[in-house]
């Protein structure tokens, strides 16, 4: 390892660094949806049935045993139940809102270093490539072959490098914006079952 990096040069660092910044933004992202991760449908029947019979204690209960988007936005809705339905339904649209920030965290840096990765990689290639063919003009020409064949293939690490960590980086990039698109498009068809919801409770 140590070898490759002393071979690749100082993009080498920066390819590796941009490894290691994209692997703790994936792990720190896949353990957030799970945490968030609820079956969505058996919350809002329990929750129904709490509202139902004005167990609004126990419906904020279920709310914070079972964290999730939809639950933050349940719990807006409960403790501002004493006002009418319009401000409701706002109060309710703002705390979206107000989850898309969490749901996208970090996911534009993964974006930026999947496709910039690749880019310094070449940027090492090219460079690495300059060093080699300097040799050789400043030798005029080169007894063995095999030397000139050595410093380019040493210049084309930092191009395999970069689309190493490229090409996983953006699998999973790809993987989380299409989970976040549809947790927000869940959310968008949630907010008029929670506004009548949480009408249906306050006309008990």
């Amino acid at each position: 390892m140590l070898d490759i990096i002393q071979k690749g040069g100082p993009i080498m660092i920066v390819i590796l660094g941009l490894f290691f910044i994209g692997t703790v933004i994936i792990i720190e992202r896949l353990l957030f949806f799970r945490k968030i991760k609820v079956d969505e449908d058996k919350m809002i029947n329990r929750l129904k049935e709490a509202l139902r019979h004005n167990h609004y204690q126990e419906a904020l209960s279920i709310c914070e045993t079972n964290p999730s988007p939809v639950t933050n936005l349940m719990r807006v809705g409960i403790d501002n139940r004493h006002l009418d339905t319009g401000t409701i339904r706002d109060m309710i649209v703002s705390a979206a809102n107000m989850e898309v920030p969490r749901l996208e965290r970090f996911l534009s840096s993964l974006g930026t270093i999947a496709h910039i990765a690749p880019l310094l990689g070449l940027l090492g290639t090219v460079t690495g490539n300059i060093d080699a063919f300097g040799v050789l003009g400043k030798f005029g020409s080169v007894g063995d072959p095999a030397l000139l064949a050595a410093g380019i293939s040493e210049a084309l690490i930092t191009t395999a490098a970069g689309l190493i960590v490229s090409i996983p980086t953006i699998t999973f990039y790809n993987y989380l914006v299409n989970k976040v698109n549809h947790i927000i498009i869940r959310l968008e068809n949630r907010v008029n079952e929670m506004v009548l919801l949480l009408g249906g409770g306050n006309a008990v």
